[in-house]
């Protein structure tokens, strides 16, 4: 480590326009001398034993935005940054597994994680020191930037063993991250062990886990959800139902415009970080749709469709040959406040609704003095007493008329880079929702979605890419987007039962095993065995805010074994489940995915029907099997004479008397044939 003035000469300047990320473009008029993560930026922070500020945000990220006007938009600061630095931007939904990585490594160091992500690295790309945001100037118990940046060139240039002995301990800390938690097994007895201390942490008056900032946590409320299922305990549906009213009625939920945000600042679901994320609203999409199955509650079915409607028109990204898939997200922010694009003043629906404004202002909550920094965010009480159907017409025109003003309004910026992994989600959600309402054009937008990302997003040896935008397919596929985007195929396959989906499943499974599968230990690794400019192989279990890669591949695992019988996949699932299941209570908690998905490899419902695909009947029994409330089951379709696997329960099964035929298979049992829906509706619900 060399130089001993203050600062050195800048670099050359900001790179960032020519990149496709909408977030790394946000930065391109910064005075900063930002680069992309590249091999040429590590070059040159070698060739100048420089170390690297890493930044990494997003584009709907609220906290990002603040630090970029506070810090990267002012001339003094950025002085510093260009002469002491190497600065690079990342955009963490670009690259997740460096974002994964440098997490780990902020979390190594005993801090909280988050963004914008503040990384201080040698030019070899190892870390030593982070932070999240940092104000200019010393305040919120921070130091200020400029002060940050001054001790940590002074800490390189000067303490080369300080340096090296924070590196060394980092990277023996990822050495132990890329380990499988490996415990005794799993088995249904310990998810119901886990369900029961995740209930614990629900708060019994208002949903959701205890204290604030509330996230809805679809993944751990569809544990609980599971555990009703399999033991009929009140306790773990009315945790579901209690939290999913509170987000469907809660200002966390755009009333006008349909969708739920990333998450509410308090703890009674009003005041959201008002940005909205495309994998929430899939998975809350996902788990509403269950739940709905189970209980008919209307207000699931109001939500559900409101929201698939938000993804359908302000989410749709569509290239030049006419596939539609989903944008990002959509940012907090407009002109420059939070928020302000969703709130309201009591005057202006007064002026909007004139003498509908009194009901409407009553039920969502509008009153002169607001109830966030003097303007209102409406929501409903969980607790009013029901509307007559003449009042809720009223309310539903109104909103009508009061989304057509807002439409007036400068909106949120979108981020409409398509995601392989997120559209995978909203793919899924589509397609097990689409039978379970009727909803046709449901199911054609979920196909057109993967038709994009089939050829948009897919190089010539079939392998995916992470995202797309502007025409542009970039950037080294996660082990979670091959999970999500076989879920997807296989939701499809059940939904449709067109072998073409399965088939897609089964050759990006086969890609993950040979790119992403850990020989030695075991596991998923996030990145591919050819992401060469990473440090180190991050294996993802913990399930945050989107599913870990290796809990979704659990469940894919299982599926393709179910509907196969080929062993290669029960194996492997049957380990990823073993290499997981970690020893304790605490550490199952951080893994619902995996634990869900678990039930489906030990208690899966296989149903096959046998008949030909234009046969109303053979129609009929699908839509019976596909619908019915029973989420541990796997549907097949095949044609009558079909030879199937020799491990599969329903091998050498047919037609009964010509008639499509059914059999319910459990344990690897098959029941007595079916040809009739109610018949089979009955032998599904009964078991």
């Amino acid at each position: 480590m060399t130089g001993s003035s203050t600062t050195l000469a800048p670099a050359s300047g900001n790179r960032l326009a020519a990149e496709t990320s909408p977030y790394l473009r946000q930065h391109a008029n910064n005075p900063v001398h930002w680069r992309a993560w590249d091999a040429e930026a590590l070059a040159e922070a070698k060739r100048l034993d420089r170390p690297i500020l890493l930044s990494i945000g997003y584009a709907a990220c609220h906290w990002c935005h603040v630090m970029a006007h506070e810090s990267f938009e002012d001339d003094a600061i950025a002085e510093l940054m260009n002469g002491l630095f190497i600065n690079i931007k990342v955009d963490r939904e670009e690259r997740p597994d460096l974002d994964a990585l440098y997490q780990s490594a902020l979390a190594m160091m005993g801090e909280h994680g988050g963004w914008p992500l503040t990384m201080f690295l040698t030019p070899d790309g190892e870390p030593f020191w982070g932070g999240t945001y940092f104000p200019p100037e010393p305040r919120y118990g921070r130091p200020g930037f400029g002060q940050v940046l001054r001790h940590v060139a002074t800490l390189y240039r000067n303490d080369a063993a300080a340096i090296a002995k924070n590196v060394a301990a980092l990277r023996e800390g990822f050495v132990k991250l890329a380990t499988p938690n490996a415990g005794s097994g799993l088995s249904v007895a310990l998810l119901d062990e886990a369900a029961s201390s995740a209930f614990r942490l629900i708060d019994p008056i208002r949903g959701g886990t205890a204290g604030a900032p509330k996230f809805p946590q679809p993944i751990l409320l569809r544990l609980l959800w599971r555990a009703y299922l399999r033991t009929r305990r009140n306790l773990f549906s009315d945790a579901v139902t209690l939290t999913l009213d509170a987000l469907c009625q809660g200002g966390i939920y755009d009333h006008l415009g349909g969708g739920f945000a990333r998450y509410s600042t308090d703890v009674d679901w009003l005041v959201p970080h008002f940005e909205k994320m495309l994998y929430d609203n899939a998975l809350l999409v996902s788990l509403l749709t269950e739940v709905w199955q189970e209980t008919a509650r209307p207000l699931y079915a109001v939500r559900i469709a409101e929201t698939v409607q938000w993804v359908l028109t302000e989410m749709a990204v569509t290239a030049d040959d006419g596939a539609t898939a989903f944008a990002s997200a959509l940012d907090a922010d407009s002109e420059g406040e939070e928020g302000r694009y969703y709130v309201w003043d009591a005057a202006e629906i007064e002026a909007i609704l004139g003498a509908d404004a009194p009901l409407f202002a009553r039920t969502y909550h509008v009153t002169p003095a607001g109830n966030w920094e003097g303007r209102t965010i409406l929501h409903r009480d969980r607790s009013a007493g029901l509307l007559s159907e003449a009042e809720e017409r009223r309310l539903a025109d109104a909103r009508t008329r009061l989304l057509a003003a807002r439409w007036q309004r400068v909106p949120p910026a979108r981020d409409h880079k398509v995601l392989a992994d997120w559209n995978g989600m909203m793919i899924r959600a589509l397609a097990d929702a689409a039978p379970v309402f009727d909803r046709a054009d449901w199911l054609a937008a979920a196909r057109s979605a993967f038709a994009f990302i089939c050829r948009h997003l897919t190089a010539a040896d079939g392998r995916l890419l992470h995202t797309w935008c502007d025409g542009k397919a970039r950037h080294p596929a996660t082990i979670e987007d091959y999970a999500q985007m076989a879920a997807a195929a296989l939701a499809l396959h059940q939904t449709t039962a067109e072998p073409v989906f399965l088939d897609r499943a089964v050759a990006w499974v086969d890609i993950a095993d040979r790119h992403y599968w850990d020989h030695v230990l075991g596991g998923y690794f996030l990145s591919a065995d050819d992401t060469t400019d990473i440090i180190s192989r991050s294996k993802p279990i913990a399930d945050n805010a989107t599913p870990s890669g290796n809990g979704a591949m659990l469940e894919v695992l299982a599926r393709l074994f179910l509907l196969t019988g080929e062993d290669r996949y029960g194996e492997r699932a049957e380990d990823l489940a073993r290499l997981f299941s970690g020893d304790h209570l605490q550490y199952l908690l951080g893994i619902p995915g995996l634990l869900t998905h678990y039930e489906l490899l030990a208690s899966s419902l296989q149903v096959v029907i046998i008949g030909t695909a234009d046969d109303p009947a053979t129609a009929a029994l699908h839509r019976t099997a596909v619908t019915a409330a029973v989420p541990n089951r796997v549907v097949s379709v095949v044609a009558p004479g079909t030879a199937l696997p020799a491990g599969h329960p329903a091998a050498g099964r047919d037609a009964i008397q010509g008639r499509p035929t059914a059999y319910v298979c459990r344990a690897m049992v098959c029941g007595l044939p079916i040809t009739s829906t109610e018949a089979l509706r009955a032998a599904l619900l009964a078991t």
